[in-house]
């Protein structure tokens, strides 16, 4: 089999520091910039660089071996991700592409600095598109990630996701700790609109109601109630099966339990996690929601109203 791949070296390292925290392998990240200066994206990674302790300074390192200080112009703490400011001229970019134009089975190369190790670049596929956080599992992020196999390590956060044409097409921010090959990268196309909200100033929205879920369908739902263990029945029907509400969530104001299944929102029907996560995401925060529910053998309609999403109902 063979491929060509284009070579970029637009790629650039960051580096973060607090004056008060040492933080593991110096939390290096990778980044990339515009011709004005203007670092696009730059990613923490869990345990390395928690927005609890938001770096005071910022060094931004180029291939070239040029380093800039870096100044942080906005961040989006759901996200991961910020837009960095430096001051510098001829200074190299790497192409954005289009994760719309993205498909499974594509290849796609993953770049970072995986446990201090600069300049690591890894190979893999596409393996699968608008994975939800729900399905990922996590909660803390309201977006839906590019799934590949290219190896992605600690420390590969903030990472360009490439193309076999070096366009970006996502940015690496997860994997799952318990498997092998299965990463995640927020898609390109997601954090251009973060990003423009950012450099304009604005804060970037994230609504939520405060449940989490699962898909239910007549297959699930008997799993479910053959399951001593489960401690919930659910109706054989399709819907969004709401296993826990958070306290003091919109969702809790607005009635919603344990155990009801969401069939409808603002009378469209809506029968999978990803659905109503969409739904939910492409609310207004304060604007009411209405919901069908199936409660038991009842169905009625509750009201919702979608809230900021705070650090404290991750």
């Amino acid at each position: 089999m063979m491929f060509n791949i284009v070579r970029r070296s637009q790629i650039v390292g960051l580096m973060t520091m607090d004056r008060s925290t040492a933080t593991r392998y110096g939390s290096v990240e990778e980044v990339w910039v515009d011709r004005n200066g203007q670092v696009k994206y730059f990613a923490s990674d869990a345990g390395y660089t928690p927005f609890e302790q938001i770096a005071m300074e910022v060094t931004v390192t180029l291939r070239d071996g040029r380093t800039f200080k870096g100044k942080v112009r906005g961040l989006d703490e759901p996200s991961d991700l910020a837009v960095v400011k430096i001051d510098g001229s001829n200074l190299p970019i790497a192409p954005l592409g289009s994760s719309a134009s993205v498909q499974v089975g594509d290849w796609a190369i993953a770049v970072g600095n995986p446990l201090g190790l600069n300049n690591t670049v890894t190979l893999g596929i596409i393996s699968t598109l608008n994975r939800s956080s729900s399905q990922v599992g996590i909660l803390d992020k309201r977006l839906d990630f590019i799934q590949t196999d290219a190896a992605i390590n600690p420390g590969n956060s903030g990472g360009p996701l490439l193309n076999q044409r070096g366009e970006v097409i996502g940015i690496n921010t997860a994997i799952r700790a318990d498997a092998q090959g299965i990463g995640f990268a927020i898609p390109i196309d997601k954090a251009k609109q973060i990003k423009d909200k950012l450099e304009r100033g604005e804060k970037v929205p994230h609504p939520y109601i405060g449940v989490r879920m699962l898909t239910l369908t007549p297959k699930v739902a008997k799993q479910f109630n053959q399951d001593p263990n489960a401690r919930l029945t659910a109706p054989e029907i399709n819907g969004v099966l709401v296993v826990q509400v958070m306290p003091n969530s919109p969702a809790a104001a607005g009635g919603i339990r344990r155990g009801d299944v969401i069939t409808e929102v603002d009378g469209t029907s809506t029968t999978t996690a990803e659905q109503l996560q969409d739904r939910v995401e492409a609310s207004r925060i304060g604007q009411p929601l209405r919901l069908k529910v199936r409660r038991g053998e009842q169905t009625q309609e509750l009201t919702v109203r979608p809230a900021e999403l705070q650090k404290a109902s991750q």
